[in-house]
């Protein structure tokens, strides 16, 4: 008889999302709400993005928005998915989390990604003087280490600058991706990996093999540790589940056509006049997504965490009614038995 199936470990990816005729403080009040109740039901962590020039995403500065959700929550660890390196300073990024690293050691995770997170215009007006036309993400993670470890060694110009807070107060440092770059860094680094598998789901099995036979061990891991995120939304009715998924998915739709927007009603992506091709986009955005009853979900995870041989599921759960959004993770975590650590 083969062994039961190890524990599903969850997480909660936050995007802000700003629902249709509401407003942004709305969509930051629903995620501290929201961070609350993952706290409350055991997710494992709580990671922001960052997104910029999108109306219908709130979460352009995490570590402001992780300030907030340290103080609303007690257990659940919290951190960015991800910080767009390119667009800040090291140092700025080296204090902005080891001050929130020092006010909650052991609970704050720094998960790094390499693309601009926005349009090339928004990120020029992001980085000003500081848009470079090669790729320096590894230049920048070198030195955000060493702000870290203030370990510059003394001929380097920096050697003298010392981040206060920041040295000393290293959160845990993971690597974004969606394609092979950041699996191949993360494996040589020897640290965790999250891969984009909720929008880039097509190279999720070649980005984590790579990942694994690149994976060298460091002081920060002695086995690789992965994660994917995960697009869900669970109801008692797998037909109201799949209704409620429209709207993400127009949403979606609109954003790849260059026209991003506040989240739209599912009535209303129910009632969208769809071309062929957008509707066979839509179509591909839905069934790529887990959507159904508790159980159907629950069977979802388990067949994506064993099939890709991940240790953690990272549930991104975009909704245009937050309560639809809770309820959401209420099923999930009643499901999947998601409790809280020591309960």
């Amino acid at each position: 008889m083969p062994p039961p199936s190890p524990a599903l470990r969850l997480s909660v990816l936050d995007l802000a999302p700003v629902p249709k005729g509401s407003s942004v403080g709305d969509a930051l009040r629903a995620s501290i709400e929201l961070a609350r109740l993952a706290d409350r039901l055991g997710f494992h962590r709580y990671w922001v993005a960052e997104h910029h020039n999108m109306p219908g995403i709130a979460s352009s500065s995490p570590a402001v928005l992780l300030a907030h959700l340290s103080m609303a929550t007690e257990r659940i660890r919290l951190g960015s998915g991800g910080v767009m390196l390119p667009n800040h300073a090291p140092l700025a990024i080296a204090e902005q989390f080891g001050m929130l690293e020092a006010i909650h050691p052991g609970r704050i995770d720094l998960g790094l990604g390499r693309a601009p997170g926005t349009d090339p215009q928004t990120a020029r007006a992001l980085r000003g003087a500081r848009l470079h036309e090669a790729d320096d993400f590894l230049e920048r993670l070198a030195e955000l280490f060493a702000f870290f470890r203030d370990s510059f060694p003394p001929e380097h110009p920096y050697s003298h600058i010392r981040a206060v807070p920041g040295a000393g107060c290293m959160p845990a440092i993971w690597l974004l991706g969606s394609s092979d770059f950041g699996a191949q860094l993360a494996g040589r680094l020897g640290l965790p990996f999250s891969f984009a598998h909720h929008f880039a789901m097509g190279g999720t099995e070649m980005a984590l093999d790579l990942y694994r036979a690149s994976f060298e061990p460091s002081e920060v891991l002695d086995r690789p540790y992965s994660m994917i995120g995960v697009p869900v939304i669970c109801h008692e009715s797998s037909e109201r589940a799949r209704f409620l998924a429209g709207a993400s998915a127009l949403s979606f739709l609109r954003l790849r056509q260059g026209h991003p927007a506040t989240m739209p009603t599912p009535e209303e992506a129910a009632t969208y006049p769809y071309s062929p091709a957008e509707r066979a986009a839509i179509e591909q955005r839905l069934t790529s997504a887990i959507l159904g009853t508790p159980e159907q979900v629950k069977a979802g995870l388990e067949d994506l965490r064993n099939r890709y041989e991940v240790d953690e599921l990272m549930i991104t759960t975009i909704a245009h009614s937050p309560s639809d959004r809770m309820h959401s993770f209420e099923l999930v975590a009643q499901a999947c038995g998601v409790t809280p650590a020591g309960v």
